[in-house]
């Protein structure tokens, strides 16, 4: 490895370092905020030591700590998905809920919370099965003699509405029961506790160990088909691969945390303009930035307009909306 090679992973690394840092100062900070503010001190105090004496000692252990180890995962998930997504699909615009995979994920959960609600253990798996088809689907129908970016774009408009509107089909035909669906479609993590860490957690450390163990794939995918069969890389067996994992790490999102957009188009698109196209660096780099902004924007959700609480999915979508607009601008 030449100087100028071990030079720039030293400074991927040290971003990747500080994102770790940005997440952990998040998770802490958050809970200092809310209907009562609460000193760092105390938080410092209750997490080491968490006899749970007083009410604020409930309020960090059982509320706000677990609800940010929720928001930390969700964000991690949806952000790596998204950063396999645009590598697998050679579009930079390319994220869970633009391809289709998260209304995928969404019209399954739903069809369980609904129809068939003695069985919501089931929707993390279940949102997978629908995800991966939705992600199955896009692609086929983005194919003709390879991938385009428009394409891609165009087929996950087009399944994101149709797998939208049987979303819509559902609320409508079965308006008794769709109270706890709606807040779920909307994206938040009110009343997210141990139960959902407990949940996702599972989830998060198999796909992330795979999409890592993926890393130097779709670090090579990411040179061009003939580049990468050229180096012996088994291109479409890699794509199905890969949209596999992250089909898997969108769906255990949204299952526990409902429909939240954006995460996996900015933070990705962060990460990569700050760190390169290097994914042993990438993936872990997304995950960490992706953890932060979203314990951030649930925290914005929170406090801002309290005692009313905003869904971290509206907080995302009033930040991430105009990023995607300046990215299609400056890509157009």
């Amino acid at each position: 490895m030449t100087g100028t090679a071990k030079t720039r992973n030293a400074w991927r690394m040290t971003v990747v370092l500080v994102f770790l840092g940005a997440a952990l100062a998040a998770l802490v900070l958050s809970m200092a905020f809310g209907s009562a503010d609460i000193t760092i001190a105390k938080i410092w105090h209750t997490l080491w030591s968490p006899t749970l004496r007083d009410t604020q000692d409930m309020v960090i252990w059982n509320i706000r700590f677990p609800r940010n180890i929720v928001a930390a995962l969700v964000g991690a998930n949806l952000a790596v998905a998204g950063a396999i997504l645009q590598a697998v699909m050679k579009n930079p615009l390319a994220d869970p809920q633009i391809v289709g995979v998260s209304s995928g994920a969404g019209l399954a959960g739903v069809i369980i919370l609904i129809l068939f609600p003695s069985w919501e253990y089931l929707v993390p798996m279940v949102a997978f099965v629908g995800a991966l088809a939705a992600a199955l689907m896009v692609y086929a129908l983005a194919w003709r003699n390879g991938i385009r970016p428009t394409r891609i774009i165009l087929a996950g408009v087009a399944v994101a509405a149709f797998l939208g509107s049987g979303i819509s089909a559902l609320l409508v035909f079965y308006g008794d029961r769709v109270q706890g669906a709606l807040l779920w479609m909307v994206g938040g993590l009110s009343a997210r506790s141990w139960p959902q860490v407990y949940v996702l957690a599972p989830y998060t450390v198999i796909g992330l160990i795979l999409a890592f163990l993926g890393s130097r794939r779709l670090t090579i995918l990411s040179l061009g088909d003939e580049t990468a069969k050229g180096l012996g890389l088994p291109v479409e067996q890699t794509r199905f691969m890969m949209t596999a994992v992250a089909a898997f790490l969108a769906a255990s999102a949204v299952s526990v945390a409902g429909l939240i957009g954006f995460v996996g188009l900015v933070i990705p698109h962060i990460a990569r303009m700050i760190i390169g196209t290097e994914y042993r660096f990438l993936l872990p780099g997304s995950a960490f930035l992706g953890a932060a902004v979203l314990v951030v924007s649930d925290t914005l959700g929170r406090v801002l307009f309290s005692p009313v609480e905003v869904p971290v999915g509206i907080i995302m979508a009033f930040f991430g909306a105009p990023f995607f607009l300046w990215l299609l601008r400056r890509d157009a």
